[in-house]
């Protein structure tokens, strides 16, 4: 009966906590380690975690030593981070109860690499024999499944206790990490960790880092509506003496004031933009100014500078993927997912267009996706509406398309298992 316990305690979703539980995700870890089976597996984020990195090549018993950024670079890092905006919440919410708790709260970037650590002074030192340090890299890939790593790979809170952890180094610790986007643009932009010897486990240690992430969301979001009234006051006066259509976006495009034209939310902006006239996808030609805190962006009337003529899809890099958009007055570049990048790469090999099921089909294997398939393309069209047409799906007519590939064909979209990709790896 005992046994029978311990091993629905290894299966379900909760983290494993007795003596006879976690010798059985040890014997679990050790079987996938040379191929072999087990009679119970571990949950399922720690499962898929394992899988990833025994693919990396990680060796179990390395050490977690790595090479540490330097001071300077580490506080470039700090500066840069949205997350030093909210670093005394984060404190105020964390570190008296890890430091109560004998552990420390970690805060890392979206590389993995830790910018802030604090708590208790003893499990410090301890943690410097692991190298959980400033500077110190926590990614899957450099140092197998933990908190941190697995937390930034599925981008949901995760907890790891014990031998969950890959390299058995790690067996005497306990974490729990939430991933803490940017409320503007929901982007990650890094992760808060509690760590602790593996005594030290609680079961309410993953809720407690989750909700602490989600306040510091809040204090992002109450920040940037802030930034926004103070734009506003700047803009307003301007708007007033304006003709025409005319509005006032911060950097990541959410509007603070409007002239001549009803409200949006949000303007789509390409990542590189610059002050003078600009092609914008959901408005046409614009004149872009610079303001403190944002642009003012007039629609401008002229109709003879015609919608964009060629577009570059780069996907010469995995991690930089964009579309460049080129105009009679200028280029403006989109980062693009994936996703985004497998589509407009199925787009670009037919140029006659494809029908949502045919590019379920090129993307999923199954043509029956076809809601999925109309929801990226509306996403994608936020951005570069004005170089894509619809019925079928298409580039539009009379827009150049190149496509940069890498060198080597193996080599295009690396993670995808879209077919169309596929083929294209393999030459057929």
């Amino acid at each position: 009966m005992r046994v029978e316990t311990s091993a629905a305690e290894v299966t379900r979703s909760a983290v494993p906590r007795s003596v006879q539980a976690l010798r059985l995700i040890h014997r679990a870890r050790e079987a996938r380690l040379v191929g072999g089976r087990s009679p119970v597996a571990p949950r399922a984020e720690i499962s898929a975690s394992w899988d990833r990195v025994l693919r990396s090549g990680i060796d179990p018993d390395q050490s977690t030593e790595s090479v540490l950024l330097e001071m300077d670079e580490i506080e470039h890092r700090r500066r840069s981070s949205t997350l030093g905006e909210v670093m005394p919440l984060l404190s105020e919410g964390l570190v008296s109860l890890a430091d109560a708790a004998q552990q420390i709260v970690v805060v890392t970037d979206v590389e993995g690499r830790v910018l802030w650590r604090q708590g208790n002074a003893g499990v410090l030192r301890r943690a410097d024999g692991i190298c959980l340090a400033e500077g110190a890299t926590w990614a899957e890939a450099s140092t197998g499944t933990n908190a941190i790593g697995t937390a930034l790979v599925s981008r949901t809170p995760v907890q790891v206790h014990s031998s969950e952890h890959f390299v058995r180094s790690l067996h005497n610790w306990t974490c729990a990490a939430a991933p803490v986007r940017d409320p503007r643009d929901s982007r990650l932009i890094g992760i808060v960790d509690i760590s602790g010897p593996a005594y030290t486990f609680h079961p309410a240690s993953l809720a407690l880092v989750g909700s602490v992430a989600r306040l510091a969301e809040s204090e992002i979001r109450n920040r940037h509506l802030q930034a926004i009234d103070r734009l506003r006051s700047v803009a307003a006066p301007l708007l007033c003496r304006l003709g025409g259509r005319a509005l006032a976006v911060d950097t990541h495009g959410w509007l603070a004031a409007v002239t001549g034209m009803p409200p949006v939310d949000r303007l789509p902006l390409p990542k590189s933009l610059q002050p003078g006239r600009v092609w914008l996808p959901s408005l046409g030609m614009c004149q872009v100014e610079p303001l403190p805190g944002g642009w003012l962006v007039q629609v401008t009337d002229g109709s003879s500078d015609g919608p964009p003529r060629r577009v570059v899809l780069d996907l010469s890099r995995p991690r930089g993927l964009t579309a460049n958009v080129v105009s009679a007055v200028g280029t403006w570049t989109q980062r693009l997912s994936p996703r985004h990048a497998e589509l407009l790469y199925a787009l670009a090999l037919h140029r006659d267009g494809r029908t949502a099921s045919e590019l379920a089909e090129d993307i999923f294997g199954d043509a029956t996706r076809t809601v999925t398939v109309r929801a990226e393309i509306s996403r994608i069209r936020r951005h570069l509406a004005e170089v894509l047409a619809h019925r079928p799906y298409r580039f539009g007519e009379g827009v150049e398309v190149e496509v940069i590939q890498p060198d080597h064909p193996a080599d295009l979209l690396p993670r995808s298992t879209a077919p169309v990709v596929v083929r294209a790896r393999k030459g057929s």
